[in-house]
C-alpha cells in the first residue's frame, strides 16, 4: 500500500503562501512539549511541518512534513468513524454520547443522565470506541486498528513500541477511566485489554503527510483520495466531523469555532488535523502545546489559512465542482485577425503554446486550487494560459487572492492572461487588483488575448513577413510572372492610414480591393445611429492579408467597416485598373481570383474547425 500522491511544484501560489507562513510562525516558542508520558518529552520542539491535502489527492507539503510522530489523540475520531460504520449510530449512542463535557481530556466524569461518556473525543470516550473495535484476541483487535489507520494514510504504518510501553506504564489514570466503566456497566471486555488497543492506537507512528491525507479523506466523504479506496461511509464521516466540531479541541473547542470554523482535533504528539468538507484536509505538526494540549504553532497556521483563504464553514458558500468548461489550444482556437500564409504556418506549428480555457460556475479556494494545479500541469508545453471569465458567477475573496499569487509571473510556469472579467460584482474586486498588479494581463475578451498571443508567437518565429512587402511576396499574387507583376505595380496605390481613420465604410461602393502591408486593420459591424468604425470588432487584418475582395467579384456595396488600428499602409487597387489589364492579360485576373478564391476557402475551413471544437 505504497502512498502515490500528486505533487505540486514548490513554486505554486499554495506552496508559496505556506512556506511563507512556515518562515513566518517557525520561529514562535511559545509553549513546551508534553512530557506527561516520558516518550513524548523526546520531540524535537523546533518540528513544524504543514500540509494541505486536497480530495482530489493533491498535497502541498512545507517544512517537518515527513517526520514521524505519534497520533495520539488525533486517533479518536477515526476510531469513533469505525464505530459508527461498524454498529450504527443508535448503538454507538448508547455507549458514548456526543455532547461537550466541559472538562479536561483526561477527566473522571460520565453523563450521570446515561451512565456513558460525554463524547468519543475524550479519553473515557475514546476508550469506549476502542472497546468496539473487533477481534477474538488483542492481537486481532490491533490489526483491525492498524489496517484501518494505513486506509486512511494509504500506506502501511507502524507502531512506536516505545511510546507505548511507556503510555501502558503511566498510563493510571486512563486505567482507572477503565474500570470505572467496568463498574458502572458501561465496559463489558477486560480493561487491561481494551487499555492495551487503545495505548497502541495512540502509538501509532504516523507523518503530517499522512494525516493531512487521513484529514482529507474524511473531507472527500470517506473516499481515500489517492488509493480511492472508501474507508467510512458517507453517514459517518458526517457524524464524526459533527463531533470534531464540537468537541475536537477540548476546552479551546468554542474559541477554534470562532475563529477557525473547521472541525478539528488535536493529539498531545503535537499534530492537529482540521477537514474542510468537499474540500480538502489540513494538517500542522508541532510539538510545543498550550496550556489546554493543542500544538501552539499549530493553533496560529490554522487561524492565518482560515482567514487568509476564507474556510470558516460558517462563511462559506456552497459552489459546484466543474469549473473548467472547455479548455482549446491555439492552433486550434485563433484570434479574428487575418493573416498571411506564412504567419498561418508559424501559427499552426506554435499554437500549442498558448491554450485558453473557458471557466464557469462558482470559482473558491477548492475550485481555484484544481485549476491552478491544471495550469502548472502544461507548463512544459505551454507559454500563455488565456482564462475565459464570462461564464463566472462567483468568486470569493480565496479564489482571488490564490489567482493573484499565481498572475505573478514565474519562469516555470505558463504566464496567465485574463479575459472577460466584469468591473461589477464578484468580479471587480479582481479587476481593480490585476489593474494594480499586472494590468498588461487584462483583455476585455478572448479575441485580444489571442491576437496577443499569436503576435508574439509570430514575432518569435523571426520568420514573417517584412512590414512592408514587393508585390512578389504577397500570396494574393503568387503565380504571376514578372511581366505581370509589373503591370500591376504602374496602378498599385500606396494609401497610408492613422489610428481611428475608416478605410471602408459599410454601404459603400465597393471599387477597390486592398492588402495591408503594414499595421492592422479591424472589421467592424456598424450600427443604425452609430459612427462609422465604432461597432463590435469582427476580426483583424495583418501584413499580408487582402480585404475588400467583393469588389473583384460584383461589386455591391461594402458590408462593414474596416478602420486602422494603427499607423497602416495599404496597397491600393482599382478593381477597373485591373480589369483594364486583364483585357490582353487575362491570367492576371483569373490568378488573382484563384488565390482570393483560395484563401477564402481557408479563412472557412479554420472557422469549421473552431465552431466544431465547441460543439466538442
Amino acid at each position: 500500500m505504497d502512498q502515490k500522491t500528486t505533487r505540486p511544484t514548490d513554486s505554486g501560489p499554495i506552496n508559496r503562501y505556506l512556506h511563507g507562513l512556515h518562515k513566518t510562525l517557525k520561529d514562535n516558542r511559545s509553549g513546551a512539549v508534553a512530557d506527561y508520558i516520558p516518550e513524548l518529552a523526546k520531540a524535537n520542539p523546533d518540528h513544524f511541518g504543514i500540509v494541505v491535502a486536497t480530495v482530489d489527492g493533491a498535497v502541498y507539503a512545507v517544512g517537518d512534513a515527513d517526520v514521524p510522530f505519534t497520533i495520539q489523540s488525533i486517533s479518536k475520531a477515526f476510531v469513533y468513524g469505525y464505530a459508527l460504520a461498524e454498529y450504527g449510530r443508535d448503538y454507538v449512542l448508547t455507549k458514548v454520547g456526543v455532547e461537550p463535557s466541559g472538562d479536561a481530556f483526561n477527566a473522571i466524569v460520565f453523563d450521570e443522565a446515561s451512565n456513558r461518556p460525554f463524547n468519543p473525543m475524550v479519553n473515557s470516550g475514546a476508550i469506549a470506541t476502542s472497546a468496539l473495535i473487533k477481534g477474538k484476541t488483542v492481537a486481532e483487535r490491533i490489526a483491525t486498528m492498524k489496517r484501518l489507520f494505513e486506509s486512511f494514510a494509504g500506506r502501511q504504518l507502524t507502531i512506536n513500541d516505545e511510546v507505548f510501553r511507556s503510555e501502558r506504564a503511566t498510563g493510571h489514570r486512563n486505567r482507572a477511566i477503565a474500570w470505572m466503566m467496568l463498574n458502572a456497566g458501561m465496559m463489558n471486555d477486560n480493561p487491561d485489554d481494551v487499555l492495551d488497543v487503545y495505548f497502541t492506537q495512540c502509538a501509532l507512528e504516523v507523518t503530517c503527510r499522512d494525516i493531512g491525507l487521513m484529514a482529507a479523506t474524511l473531507a472527500n466523504g470517506g473516499v481515500q483520495p489517492v488509493t480511492g479506496e472508501r474507508v467510512l461511509p458517507v453517514t459517518s464521516v458526517r457524524d464524526v466531523i459533527s463531533v470534531m466540531s464540537s468537541c475536537g479541541m477540548y476546552n479551546y473547542a468554542g474559541q477554534w469555532s470562532f475563529e477557525v470554523g473547521l472541525p478539528a482535533k488535536s493529539g498531545v504528539g503535537g499534530g492537529i488535523v482540521a477537514v474542510a468538507p468537499g474540500q480538502l484536509g489540513i494538517a500542522v505538526y508541532s510539538p510545543p502545546l498550550d496550556e489546554l494540549g493543542n500544538s501552539v504553532r499549530g493553533i496560529e497556521t490554522f487561524r492565518a489559512i482560515s482567514q487568509d483563504f476564507r474556510l470558516h464553514l460558517f462563511g462559506a458558500t456552497a459552489h459546484g465542482s466543474a469549473i473548467i468548461r472547455r479548455e482549446i489550444s491555439g492552433d486550434i482556437v485563433r484570434s479574428k485577425r487575418q493573416r498571411s500564409p506564412e504567419d498561418q504556418k508559424i501559427l499552426v506549428e506554435e499554437g500549442q503554446r498558448v491554450r485558453l480555457i473557458e471557466l464557469q460556475g462558482s470559482l473558491y479556494f477548492g475550485t481555484t486550487e484544481r485549476l491552478i494545479r491544471r495550469i502548472e500541469a502544461l507548463s512544459d508545453t505551454t507559454d500563455w494560459v488565456i482564462l475565459d471569465f464570462r461564464r463566472v458567477h462567483v468568486l470569493d475573496e480565496a479564489a482571488g487572492e490564490l489567482m493573484l499569487r499565481a498572475a505573478e509571473p514565474t519562469p516555470d510556469r505558463p504566464q496567465l492572461l485574463f479575459a472577460g472579467l466584469s468591473n461589477h460584482g464578484h468580479l471587480a474586486d479582481l479587476v481593480e487588483r490585476l489593474r494594480a498588479a499586472r494590468e498588461e494581463a487584462l483583455f476585455p475578451d478572448t479575441d485580444q488575448a489571442l491576437q496577443w498571443c499569436e503576435d508574439r508567437l509570430i514575432g518569435a518565429a523571426a520568420t514573417g513577413l517584412a512590414t512592408r512587402f514587393g508585390l512578389g511576396e504577397l500570396s494574393i499574387f503568387s503565380g504571376l510572372t514578372l511581366e505581370e507583376r509589373r503591370l500591376l505595380e504602374r496602378v498599385v496605390k500606396a494609401l497610408v492610414y492613422e489610428t481611428g481613420d475608416v478605410i471602408v465604410r459599410e454601404g459603400d461602393e465597393a471599387l477597390l480591393f486592398y492588402v495591408v502591408a503594414r499595421g492592422t486593420v479591424g472589421v467592424r459591424l456598424h450600427r443604425t445611429g452609430e459612427a462609422h468604425g465604432s461597432g463590435m470588432r469582427i476580426a483583424t487584418f495583418g501584413p499580408g492579408v487582402s480585404f475588400g475582395e467583393s469588389a473583384l467579384f460584383d461589386g455591391g456595396r461594402r458590408t462593414a467597416d474596416i478602420v486602422a488600428e494603427e499607423h497602416v499602409v495599404c496597397y491600393g487597387f482599382v478593381v477597373e485598373d485591373l480589369r483594364e489589364i486583364a483585357r490582353e492579360h487575362p491570367n492576371v485576373l483569373i490568378t488573382i481570383l484563384s488565390n482570393v478564391t483560395r484563401e477564402m476557402a481557408q479563412r472557412l475551413g479554420r472557422a469549421n474547425e473552431e465552431i466544431r471544437s465547441l460543439e466538442a
